[in-house]
């Protein structure tokens, strides 16, 4: 395999091997993207002037005897995060021109590793769409079938990887947005344990960057293998040091199990609020035989999980009140009064949407407590299990739709429409408790489109998941270039 595609893992024994200088690799890497990205679109903002002058460093620094774990691998960054030097746009135009001041704490912190960073990754506006689109820098292209989405909110940087722009990259998730990328674009990506790694730095112009605990949202590793999630998620993890780094300091607890025949796993491939396309059936069916096969406990149900359909409108109700309180919303006093109209007996995903939108503190509290009812519920049910594996959406990429109303658009699922959004179901699984949930990849659909699944670990057992991923990946392959 060329270089370009190399496990961060790989990359680094060779340059510590004298095999290959960091400034060989970073040329190669800019090389690849000024090659290919014209087609995809996934690298919106390069910085490779002052990525070349970070190889140069990190080859002197090693020519010094250092080495730390990232030291002189490009990588990619997701373009929401504050990095000097370039701007931070979240795809919204009024902010086109600013400018951080600082970089985001993880920022520093790949830099701190030794990470050569090429440049920042598409995003739609606002980090608010399953797609990676935005009048300022252009769509961003599924490397796979140019014609279908990457995903978002972290499609650029799961096009990155797959085509080879970096070994590394790091994304956000608050709606599946590490995760759905992932699935789309046939590579790996890791959801935290919901505070697990600082934020600060992650947040829309011209905001000023502070150490805000967020709620929902967290901040993960995107790579092409599960070692690799596991090799920058010691990078990412641990508070912020302004804050909760004063105190403490993070020690992750080693996975439950090394081996595959001891872990207990429920396999879940239909949800009750929408149904699940054949070709992602196919893609948990290949897991779930996979791991029967290595020896692991399968079941297909059990009375210790929490209701997946009260958990998707607890989760919509919180997503929906959180996003529209950062941002700005003209219609709010109408939103209101339609919310005020809905039937009692209105259970659906669009009423659950529609009244998070307008959700009071009040009621913010109320559908918080059920949220720990959840979470009770998850401690309960994982010291039955040591994962979920699940559906990310209920099917691999769609074709690009840019229709400007989101609640106009549908998703089509073996040949029947549903509503654009209820796809996020799957997602809200594990974050509306603040679950950690690894992205891996399943197979292909028979259009040739790359399928994952989830697999959901306890909170705060982020290595429990990721060893999954890893025995998994031994066992039926996972990342796969596009032809």
């Amino acid at each position: 395999m060329e270089r370009n595609f190399q496990t961060a893992e790989e990359l680094a024994t060779a340059l510590r091997a004298g095999e290959v200088t960091s400034v060989e690799l970073t040329d190669e890497a800019i090389a690849r993207i000024e090659r290919d990205d014209m087609e995809i679109n996934a690298i919106c903002v390069p910085d490779f002037d002052r990525a070349r002058a970070a190889a140069r460093d990190a080859d002197q620094a090693r020519a010094r005897g250092e080495d730390r774990p990232l030291l002189g691998i490009p990588v990619t960054v997701k373009e929401s995060y504050n990095m000097t030097g370039v701007p931070t746009t979240w795809g919204m135009p009024s902010q086109a021109n600013f400018m951080p001041t600082e970089d985001a704490v993880q920022v520093s912190r790949l830099k701190a590793a030794g990470a050569v960073v090429l440049g920042k990754t598409n995003v739609p506006v606002g980090l608010q769409d399953i797609q990676s689109f935005n009048e300022i820098y252009g769509t961003t292209n599924n490397p796979w079938d140019h014609g279908r989405t990457s995903g978002g909110s972290s499609g650029g940087s799961a096009a990155a990887l797959a085509c080879g722009f970096g070994a590394l990259s790091i994304g956000s998730d608050l709606a599946g947005s590490l995760r759905t990328p992932a699935h789309f674009c046939g590579i790996y990506a890791h959801k935290p344990t919901l505070g697990l790694v600082a934020t600060r730095g992650m947040v829309a112009p011209p905001a000023p960057p502070l150490p805000v605990d967020l709620d929902l949202a967290v901040a993960g590793p995107m790579a092409r293998t599960a070692r690799d999630l596991t090799l920058l998620l010691d990078v990412m993890a641990g508070p912020d040091p302004l804050t909760h780094g004063k105190a403490y300091d993070l020690t992750l607890p080693p996975a439950r199990h090394e081996r595959l025949g001891d872990f207990r796993v429920l396999v879940l491939e239909d949800h009750p609020l929408i149904p699940t396309g054949s070709a992602v059936r196919a893609g948990v069916n290949r897991v779930a035989d996979a791991l029967a096969d290595g020896g692991a406990r399968v079941e297909r149900h059990s009375p210790l999980l929490p209701d997946p359909a009260e958990a998707a409108v607890l989760y919509m109700q919180l997503l929906c009140s959180g996003s529209v309180a950062r941002f700005p919303i003209e219609s709010y006093e109408q939103l209101r009064t339609q919310a005020a109209g809905l039937s009692a007996d209105d259970r659906s995903l669009d009423a659950a949407r529609l009244r998070g939108i307008v959700l009071s503190h009040r009621d913010w509290m109320e559908v918080n407590g059920r949220r720990e009812l959840h979470r009770h519920g998850w401690r309960q049910f994982f010291a039955e299990f040591d994962a979920v594996v699940c559906p990310i959406t209920p099917t691999p990429a769609f074709p690009h739709d840019h229709k400007p109303n989101p609640m106009e658009r549908l998703i089509d699922i073996d040949g029947a429409e549903y509503p654009y959004f209820d796809q996020l179901v799957w997602a809200g699984l594990a974050t509306m408790p603040g679950l950690p949930a690894t992205a891996v990849p399943a197979g292909r659909s028979p259009e040739g489109l790359p399928v994952g699944v989830q697999l959901i670990g306890p909170m705060f057992e982020d290595r429990t998941p990721l060893r999954l991923a890893e025995l998994l990946e031994q066992k039926i392959g996972g990342f796969q270039a596009p032809k």
